[in-house]
Order: structure tokens, then C-alpha cells, then sequence
């Protein structure tokens, strides 16, 4: 899955449709992703005591991550991500994100 936690996306389908938002939770598994602020859903919670009142708990569902794209950090944009290997002054390999738009790393951590 192309897309990770922390990524700032924007949703190309369903109701929420425009909205961009940071993704908080992925599941590769499924092929879904949660986003912040984006298809929230409303739980109804019991009293537990007697006096006590219910609640009402919105909380953002999962969406399909085929209905977000990923914002480019220099454009603005939704882009499709690509990858690149770069190496390293000391010879080391490591593969990064790009924004196939601009050719911006998406990756802000470096593993070293």
C-alpha cells in the first residue's frame, strides 16, 4: 500500500468528496485507510447509572484507500506517488516516496 500514517490526502470519491484531511490509521489488510475529519460516523451511547445521560461519539470510519490520492507537499495538489532508491555518501540504499508531479520525497524520515 502506497499510502502510510501521516500522509496528508485528499478524498477523489464518495460523499466526502474534496475534503483533505491527515490519515490516521492504515489497514493494509483491508485496503483502507481512516482520515481525519472525513466520513465520521455517530455512536450512541447507553446511560450506564440511572441520572445519567446518553451520549452521542462521532468518530471517523474507514474509507476505501482507492478513494484517496495523496496532496503534494510543493504543489498542493493530488498526485500519484512513484519510487526512487537513492544512495547514500556511504554507499547505502534506501527507498523513498516521491510525488510524481513534482519529484518531492514524501518520506520525511530517513532510516539510518
Amino acid at each position: 500500500m502506497k499510502i502510510k500514517t501521516g500522509d496528508f490526502v485528499q478524498i477523489i470519491a464518495g460523499k466526502d468528496k474534496g475534503k483533505k484531511g491527515k490519515v490516521i490509521q492504515v489497514f493494509p489488510r483491508y485496503g483502507k485507510v481512516i482520515v481525519e475529519g472525513a466520513n465520521l460516523r455517530t455512536k450512541h451511547i447507553r446511560s450506564r447509572q440511572r441520572g445519567e445521560k446518553g451520549q452521542k461519539i462521532e468518530f471517523p470510519a474507514p474509507i476505501d484507500a482507492s478513494n484517496v490520492t495523496v496532496v503534494c507537499p510543493k504543489t498542493g495538489k493530488p498526485t500519484r506517488i512513484g519510487y526512487k532508491v537513492s544512495v547514500d555518501s556511504s554507499g547505502k540504499k534506501t527507498k523513498v516516496r516521491i510525488a510524481k508531479a513534482s519529484g518531492e520525497v514524501l518520506d520525511k524520515e530517513t532510516k539510518s
